[in-house]
């Protein structure tokens, strides 16, 4: 069963697009934070009664020290709240150049360039205010401390980590936090097939900063060649956005996973049959990309798209998301 509700922004961030590109989403005590995947802004949407609105919007240097300054974008792609802070997680991609169409002779050195943003390199973690629910300053991992930096040398994922995020290279887009753990979800690279999850263990480092506590760990996934394009917490267990690591429609589906789950298997090495589909999601050709979800508060789950169809734009300037009840 699908229901759909409307989630409206105000005139700038439809401006910059926001609405169409919305990657992540977390629900609050009043409504949601979302963000979207070509600012260094994230917002706030509250419940009216009819639909989500009231935008606020927030910058991330107002909170943290962004290595590349306050107004490059960010590549948000994951959100967490949890014990009182909120988390955001970019991109951690290199990214190439787009092919215009209008200009075909340049089609071959575009492809060939490819283009790094430091603001995509970031872990965020903002304390919210106990009485207002608003954000508070916060730390961040990044810079020369930051998590591809980390994993420069790791036997699978190093080779990885010069190539896009569209080609199959790293690519962050998801994140839940659980306790001390902070699980992201990455849509590249998908190795034979299997997705890759890692979990992070996190500390203050003093003046605004964040670090590895320990070393990280991986665990890989057997999506069916999908990788993971969003996570949230479900309980115990892990809600994954599985779908195309590479620039395709779909499939996309909905799986649930327990982390601590081992059953003497070798740790880290998750088979099929101990993930269990939940939903498989719908799709368009060449637009309503599910992006983000969220396990609401009554049990149901929130998907929002990217590239959204005409269908989901509301005359209000608003997005249609989509509301399902998971199986049992």
């Amino acid at each position: 069963m699908v229901e759909q509700v409307e989630l409206r922004f105000d005139h700038a961030s439809q401006a910059a697009q926001t609405h169409t590109n919305l990657s992540a989403i977390r629900q609050s005590s009043t409504g949601l934070w979302v963000a979207g995947d070509e600012t260094a802004t994230f917002e706030h949407l509250t419940w009216t009664g009819d639909h989500y609105g009231a935008q606020r919007t927030f910058r991330l240097a107002d909170y943290v020290s962004l290595p590349a300054g306050p107004d490059d974008e960010a590549d948000i792609e994951g959100l967490a709240r949890t014990d009182g802070h909120l988390w955001l997680a970019g991109s951690h991609s290199l990214k190439r150049k787009r092919v215009k169409s209008k200009d075909p002779a340049k089609a071959a050195d575009r492809l060939a360039t490819v283009v790094r943003e430091e603001n995509r390199f970031i872990l965020v973690r903002l304390p919210l205010d106990e009485a207002t629910g608003t954000p508070l300053p916060g730390a961040i991992l990044s810079g020369r401390d930051n998590l591809a930096e980390a994993l420069k040398d790791d036997r699978h994922l190093a080779p990885f980590l010069p190539l896009p995020g569209k080609d199959n290279g790293l690519d962050v887009e998801g994140i839940a936090v659980t306790g001390d753990r902070v699980h992201l979800g990455l849509r590249g690279p998908v190795l034979r097939g299997w997705a890759v999850v890692l979990e992070l263990r996190i500390e203050d480092a003093g003046k605004g900063r964040l670090r590895l506590r320990e070393p990280y760990r991986k665990h890989f996934l057997d999506l069916g060649g999908l990788g993971v394009r969003d996570m949230c917490p479900d309980g115990d267990a892990l809600l994954l956005l599985a779908g195309p690591t590479m620039d395709l429609d779909g499939p996309v589906r909905v799986v649930r996973w327990q982390p601590d789950r081992q059953n003497g298997r070798r740790p880290g090495v998750v088979p099929e049959g101990e993930l269990e589909v939940v939903a498989d999601l719908p799709y368009g050709v060449g637009c309503d990309h599910p992006e983000g979800l969220v396990r609401l508060a009554d049990g149901r789950l929130m998907v929002v798209y990217d590239s959204p169809s005409p269908a989901r734009i509301t005359p209000a300037g608003g997005v249609l998301a989509d509301v399902f009840t998971l199986r049992p």
